[in-house]
């Protein structure tokens, strides 16, 4: 955070990342010293994040939690906290309290001894309510503090339970802001007593830089909802934020050895009040120090590393369809059990949450990385649109090479391979600008409206070069995708007017190219699994697969609505011969007028309709009669390409584990 003053109220970090990011100028709201406002949520909050510097002037951040009250007003301008903590592992609370000693070679903690920090040592603060999503930040200077042992009592008053350590200290506030509560899932805070049982002690399960990463404590980041990070400007000024999403909104980029690369970890800036307090400080100081917290089991990950703000395609590169985000290069880790005083139970998600998006970890074959130029590749102009269900449409586009300031193709224009998805940004059409909190419809304030489609029909071959772009002279050539109508996109391309032209950008084509079903008779049955829509990339791929050795091993189970059952009989339509490979299974209700005429259409066709759901017995052998085997004999003779909703998604992987499975996965 910035000092209010009379000639600057935002110091040149948050300047420079305000002009980038396009923020018009405004006021910082900062309060210098306690704000009257603040006092009594800070006194109502369970939690308080606390960040502070090291020796080498590297950040470190902790939690301290217990019961509402454990910090308060002691003072004008002055808090008091009392709390239980890990006196053994807290990187925050050995910088604060630590202290050298004539008998031991490094710091370490003296029992009732008041640490009074010459001048008071840089601290700052986020004390957080996550059951009223309430929070305030602050930052300031230790005044005095010490660590002493309490001996904690039974919660019948008997026996007492065995010793904790507990944390108290005064701090002296320089600065206030009540901050924006929109990413914060709620949360139960309870205290987590000390228990006697050993397991409770603090355990440190890695030693030295704790790098690379364990497993744990990879677990630990890809299920997180919420961390906290500090930064500093200068060595006077610290800021500790918080930063919550959906479960995976911090994801590991690279975990691996100093000398192969070390551990990056990357996250996405989401639109907040547009301050960018720690996005400034990172801008002009480029170190941050997390703690993410495991509110289920009181395990902790803390780390300190410089910090890369990523915008536009640098952002894109690490998470597909993000504009901003955070690298953090670790330079030193701590994974602690049990290291919390407190433990959460889970309310509710916040309902602004985007989407987790994945990170293209380094390395990993197959993940499509954006177009390596900046913007648009392609011109998508919508043609048509064609009804085939109540809510599936076909649309077609004219798609040209995009056409730079100076009125020439920017580059060649690329051919999309069956089964690939394209990228379209409707941001033009549908961002309505930026605005802070809107709880009638909290998702469209963080949308970029980047959608991505499966396409659903291969290009032309006979007009795609050998270098996988289109041959030249060719100017124009038709793109179809096939979607369900749920969204401001997808609802624009259904009601739109052809009459007048609709030109949406096209970033990139992708797709893992595993995806792509095999030509040649590798001796495996190849089984595709669809939900939906998800049969598009197989339409895509069907009329070369139809003519290549390995058509005779392909089976297609396809569970569909029935009120979607149109979308079956235009694919089989389309597709000669699809109906003696595939198993339809329905689910819904058939007894309408129209499902009963759409099944009968369906049969007339020679396709095996079923009503009910996919089974586990189906994929392991029985689609289309045949014996399981022996138990291994499916996993060994089959291989699985699945193109359904997570949900089922997460049902298939348990079912067929042990076989080969293709998926693709669109979170990101």
């Amino acid at each position: 955070m910035a000092v209010l003053g009379i000639d600057s109220r935002w110091h040149a970090g948050e300047k420079e990342i305000h002009q980038m990011l396009g923020v018009p100028e405004g006021d910082n709201p900062t309060y210098p010293g306690l704000g009257p406002q603040y006092r009594r949520r800070i006194q109502d909050s369970p939690l308080m994040a606390v960040g502070t510097l090291d020796e080498q002037g590297r950040p470190w951040t902790t939690v301290w939690g217990h019961t509402a009250g454990f910090c308060r007003p002691i003072g004008p301008g002055v808090l008091g906290a009392q709390v239980p903590a890990d006196n053994i592992y807290d990187p925050v609370l050995h910088e604060l309290f630590a202290v050298h000693t004539s008998d031991a070679r490094e710091k370490r903690f003296v029992d009732d001894l008041l640490v009074k920090p010459t001048g008071g040592k840089t601290i700052s603060a986020l004390s957080i309510d996550l059951e009223t999503r309430d929070r305030v930040k602050i930052a300031g200077r230790l005044v005095a503090g010490s660590v002493f042992t309490e001996q904690r009592g039974q919660a019948d008053g008997s026996q007492p339970n065995g010793p904790q350590r507990v944390v108290q200290m005064a701090l002296e506030v320089t600065e206030t802001l009540g901050n924006c509560p929109k990413y914060l899932n709620k949360k139960h805070i309870t205290p987590a007593p000390v228990s006697k049982e050993s397991s409770s002690v603090p355990i440190l399960q890695s030693k030295g830089t704790g790098l690379p990463l364990s497993e744990e404590a990879v677990a630990l980041i890809q299920k997180s909802d919420l961390f906290f990070i500090s930064s500093k400007h200068g060595d006077g000024s610290m800021d500790t934020n918080h930063r919550g999403g959906p479960p995976g909104l911090l994801g590991v980029y690279q975990n691996a050895a100093a000398e192969q690369g070390g551990v990056s970890l990357v996250y996405p800036e989401y639109s907040g009040n547009r301050l960018y307090q720690t996005l400034g400080n990172l801008r002009t100081d480029p170190y941050a120090g997390l703690v993410i917290p495991d509110f289920e089991t009181g395990d902790a990950l803390y780390l300190t590393g410089r910090a890369d703000i990523l915008i536009g395609d640098r952002a894109a590169m690490y998470l597909p369809r993000t504009k901003l985000a955070v690298r953090i290069k670790v330079e030193e880790a701590r994974f602690v059990t049990n290291a919390l005083s407190f433990r959460g139970e889970f309310i509710d998600h916040s309902p602004y949450n985007p989407p987790a998006r994945s990170v293209i970890t380094q390395g990993t074959p197959g993940k499509a990385l954006p177009s390596s130029e900046p913007g648009a590749m392609a011109t998508a102009t919508l043609l048509k649109q064609e009804k085939i269900t109540p809510t599936i449409y076909r649309f077609v586009f004219k798609l040209t090479p995009f056409i730079d300031k100076r009125g020439r193709p920017k580059s060649q224009l690329k051919a999309w391979t069956p089964g690939q998805y394209a990228t379209f940004d409707f941001g033009p059409e549908l961002d309505n600008g930026w605005s802070h909190m809107n709880d009638q419809e909290p998702q469209s304030l963080n949308d970029d409206f980047v959608r991505t489609f499966t396409i659903s029909a291969p290009p032309a071959a006979e007009l795609v070069g050998p270098d996988g772009t289109f041959k030249p002279g060719v100017s124009a050539v038709q793109l179809e995708i096939t979607a369900r109508v749920h969204g401001p996109a997808t609802k624009l391309l259904s009601k739109w007017s052809t009459r007048v032209p609709l030109e949406l950008p096209v970033l990139a084509f992708g797709g893992t190219e595993g995806f792509e079903l095999p030509l040649t008779d590798n001796g495996k049955e190849i089984v595709f699994v669809a939900a939906g829509v998800g049969i598009t990339p197989l339409l895509a791929q069907a009329s070369r697969l139809r003519d290549s050795p390995n058509a005779k091993n392909i089976l297609v189970v396809w569970s569909l609505k029935s009120s979607d059952l149109g979308l079956a009989i235009r694919a089989f339509d389309d597709i000669p011969g699809m109906q003696d490979v595939t198993a339809l299974y329905v689910t819904g209700d058939i007894r309408s007028e129209e499902a009963i005429g759409n099944v009968r259409a369906l049969m007339d066709r020679g396709v095996q309709v079923r009503h009910g759901r996919v089974t586990q017995d189906v994929l392991r052998g029985r689609t289309h009669g045949e014996d399981t085997g022996t138990p291994s004999d499916w996993q060994i003779r089959r291989a699985f390409y699945c193109c359904t909703g997570p949900e089922m998604m997460k049902t298939l992987v348990q079912w067929l584990d042990g076989a080969e499975v293709h998926y693709e996965s669109f979170n990101y």
